[in-house]
């Protein structure tokens, strides 16, 4: 937090941006990590090559980081951002925190034990919405042009939401406050943390074109989620329908 507006930017090979502090928390978190359980650690900040390669020989465990979730939002002094860490094997998360310092939010699962917020169990908010009525996070730049376009012109729901922090819009959906999220195309640290919480919270998810989210190649995976099952039921047919 010392950095939130103060810390020179550049931008990768992909056009995203990063910073100074994206690679200081990325090798704090490295050390901290590695005296919690020696496994590991596969960040953001890191090269492509070298993230595959520890995907691929993990077989006993990685961690996953994103040590800064929404660097645009923190460069343009946007208080919406996060750190994300998991605990994966065999592919899928077994413990997953994400935390926003700027709100001193901490929501964390453990894989069969339930999530959290700051220790208040996940959801907070628990009232099933009419789709009609929902608030929803949607990225529409990564979607197919076809469902872009239809839910630019007639979407389903109330009210819509892009705060640039997967990690963060996982964790609201897990919490209540949004009651769908899409996204056409998420990397590892973007799903892995909140994709345990939003599931210990009792949510569900899928992809566009898989029912079992981890049938997507990890690198890429679109996101369909709901809090509430009926909700993300009606939620995934109209978008597959429309995609």
């Amino acid at each position: 937090m010392p950095r939130y507006l103060k810390v020179a930017h550049d931008r990768k090979n992909d056009g995203s941006l990063f910073t100074q502090a994206d690679l200081a928390a990325q090798e704090a978190l490295v050390g901290a990590l590695a005296a919690l359980h020696d496994c590991p650690i596969l960040g953001e900040e890191m090269s492509e090559p070298l993230q595959r390669k520890l995907w691929q020989e993990s077989h006993e465990g990685v961690w996953c980081v994103d040590p800064i979730d929404g660097t645009s939002n923190f460069v343009h002094g946007i208080p919406y951002f996060a750190i994300s860490v998991a605990l994966m094997r065999q592919g899928r998360p077994v413990l997953g925190v994400v935390y926003d310092p700027v709100a001193d939010e901490a929501f964390a699962a453990e894989k069969g034990s339930g999530a959290w917020l700051n220790g208040i169990q996940l959801p907070i908010r628990v009232s099933s919405p009419l789709f009609r009525e929902a608030v929803a996070t949607v990225d529409l730049k990564r979607l197919p042009e076809k469902l872009a376009q239809a839910l630019s012109i007639r979407p389903p729901y109330a009210s819509q939401r892009n705060f640039g922090a997967s990690t963060l819009e996982w964790c609201y959906v897990a919490a209540g406050r949004f009651d769908l999220s899409l996204h056409g195309g998420q990397k590892l640290w973007d799903y892995a943390a909140g994709s345990l919480i939003l599931q210990e919270a009792g949510g569900r998810y899928c992809t566009l074109e898989h029912d079992q989210f981890w049938e997507a190649s990890p690198w890429k995976r679109s996101v369909i989620a709901a809090l509430h099952p009926p909700l993300f039921n009606e939620w995934r047919e109209w978008l597959r329908d429309r995609a």
